[in-house]
């Protein structure tokens, strides 16, 4: 997994355990995640240990959508079966490197649309508002930031900048606390995951801008349901990161039973609101 100082990949890794016990005869399951989620070194590291453990196969949430995909090739071919969950590898790089992965996850920009969409209820055309998007290198980032530009372009809304927060909470605060300094007229911050969201509401009350700046994450993580109640969040998009290894972990055990390995498979993804 990515970070798991991100509270949806405990979840994820708690589903996963979950589902191992209810199959304990079926399979045995190794978590492993990175203390951040730029650590794509670490990552790298992870992999390299479950092929040096002889893994019969590693499902994977990716940090980075191309920088992963040599080290899952040298995977590959130790004969272990890879399974790509919540943030898909590059496809080009996929075919440049003659891999094919399977990838099992939500479709990203209909889940970050939707999420704009309930926030354009609240905007009036002009405006101005902000994305606070994840790691750009990311695969799930970019189809999240293309998700809010769609909503917003319809909500005839005006984007005044899109920037980094690297997926982290810290990080988005110091970026949100930028944006609201330089835009004092800025109506909305679009963040790209719940963690993001979490230190741009920080951000706005430490500015003075409780109520007059508007926020939506995406991921539904749990810190994220008391802003959603008291209106400090207006949306998020739950894409159920409880199942989402499992759905992966799933599809490896077919295909190690020796189904086909199945075509990509979009996971769901709700709008949640107050």
């Amino acid at each position: 997994m990515k970070s798991l100082a991100n509270e949806f990949f405990s979840t994820m890794a708690d589903g996963a355990k979950t589902h191992q016990a209810a199959n304990a005869s079926t399979y045995d399951l190794i978590v492993n995640g990175i203390k951040n989620e730029t650590d794509l070194s670490e990552q790298v590291n992870l992999v390299e240990q479950m092929i040096a453990q002889r893994v019969n196969a590693i499902v994977i949430a990716p940090a980075d959508s191309k920088a992963l995909v040599t080290v899952l090739k040298r995977a590959k071919e130790a004969g272990i079966l890879v399974v790509n969950i919540d943030n898909k590898l590059d496809s080009d790089v996929l075919k440049q490197a003659g891999l094919s992965i399977p990838f099992v996850g939500p479709d990203n920009r209909a889940g970050a649309a939707k999420v704009g969409e309930a926030l354009a209820k609240r905007l009036k055309p002009g405006d101005k508002v902000a994305i606070i998007e994840g790691l750009p290198t990311a695969f799930n980032g970019q189809q999240r930031r293309l998700g809010f530009e769609d909503a917003m372009k319809v909500a005839g809304a005006n984007i005044v900048t899109t920037q980094s927060g690297n997926w982290e909470m810290e990080k988005a605060n110091n970026v949100a606390a930028s944006i609201l300094s330089e835009h004092p007229d800025l109506r909305a911050l679009l963040c790209a995951n719940d963690n993001m969201a979490l230190g741009a509401v920080a951000a706005i009350q430490a500015a003075g801008r409780s109520g007059k700046v508007l926020v939506v994450g995406f991921d539904n993580i749990g810190a994220i349901g008391p802003m959603l109640a008291d209106g400090r969040v207006v949306a998020t998009a739950d894409q159920h990161g409880d199942k989402l290894a499992v759905f992966g972990i799933e599809a490896a055990l077919n295909i190690l039973k020796g189904e086909a390995p199945p075509a990509d498979q979009t996971t769901a993804v709700d709008l949640v609101t107050k």
